[in-house]
């Protein structure tokens, strides 16, 4: 889909802008509209689970669309053995179209209170919410009250128009800057690494640290000091932290004496080109190092200043 033609992305740009912006208002023009919504909704959400690896996030989304449909629209589903749910359903609907009627009970009373005491609770402090959004200055994922029912959650503050990535590098060498170190890469479970291997098919699942690294690339390794954390874990050959991981050039062997960190700008290979043609799903290019070497003697300080437990060698 990244290398369709103009004339797509910008159907796909009105398209996102009707089912999230226009769709919506649909839910309040009756039955037929709001199940139309719904689907729209869904439908729109499994074409982003299929084009992109956004794990659960496009699954939790569908959950709320699922309110646009009601008891007749979703009969389907359901047996209509007697005895079972649609059964009585159809019975309990078929004694109210007769006028049968119960009187309310004590504790519906008490639950009618409650929602609509809820209700004027998040409208209140939606206040300051729908405030921000309208601000030209806008603050992304900050909640505006201790209770945090509201906020300005988003997955994305921002959106980048290149993506780059952290390459985690290892060497036996005793001088990391010795240009005939071999240096050899840690492949993860599923971020960009080999240029070779087909970006892969994850959702719902959540690769929490090929996460974590894709975000860490935007920024540096002093705003991610974790990255340095996972380094001496490496360093150490770890068993746990090893276990995230796709692919350890140092299985079977001494665990590497450096570790560093290289920044690369990972774009897809264009199809049916030259790179493509070899095989290959990306091209990266160089940005420079990310953290520089680093040894796990060298690391002993700065897990000592943040209280980290200092990893025992494997």
């Amino acid at each position: 889909m990244h290398w369709s033609p103009w004339w797509f992305h910008q159907f796909e740009t009105l398209c996102n802008h009707l089912v999230e912006l226009i769709a919506p208002f649909l839910i309040f023009m009756g039955r037929r509209m709001c199940i139309l919504n719904g689907i729209l909704q869904i439908l729109f959400q499994v074409l982003l689970i299929i084009s992109g690896n956004l794990s659960f996030l496009n699954w939790l989304t569908i959950v709320p669309s699922i309110a646009c449909f009601d008891d007749a629209s979703l009969a389907f589903l359901f047996s209509s053995r007697e005895g079972g749910l649609k059964d009585r359903v159809l019975k309990m609907q078929a004694r109210r179209a007769a006028g049968e009627r119960h009187p309310l009970r004590y504790g519906c009373c008490i639950r009618k209170v409650v929602n609509a005491s809820f209700g004027v609770l998040i409208a209140y402090l939606s206040i300051p919410v729908i405030l921000n959004l309208l601000n030209s200055r806008q603050v992304m994922n900050t909640s505006f009250n201790p209770l945090r029912i509201v906020n300005t959650y988003g997955a994305f503050g921002s959106i980048t128009k290149e993506r780059t990535e952290v390459i985690i590098q290892g060497t036996s060498s005793l001088n990391p800057n010795d240009p005939t170190a071999v240096w050899e890469e840690y492949e993860f479970k599923c971020k960009p690494g080999d240029l070779k291997r087909r970006p892969c098919f994850i959702t719902p699942y959540h690769y929490r640290l090929d996460w974590l690294m894709w975000f860490a690339a935007f920024q540096t390794y002093e705003q991610n000091e974790w990255i340095i954390h996972l380094a001496g874990k490496l360093l150490a050959n770890e068993e746990e932290a090893l276990s995230l991981m796709a692919f350890n050039p140092f299985e079977g062997k001494a665990p590497p004496r450096w570790v560093r960190g290289e920044h690369f700008k990972y774009k897809f290979s264009q199809p049916r080109g030259k790179h493509a043609g070899e095989g290959k799903w990306w091209i990266r290019k160089r940005i420079g190092p990310y953290f520089p070497p680093v040894n796990l003697q060298g690391l002993k300080r700065f897990y000592e200043d943040r209280n980290w437990p200092y990893p025992a060698q494997n």
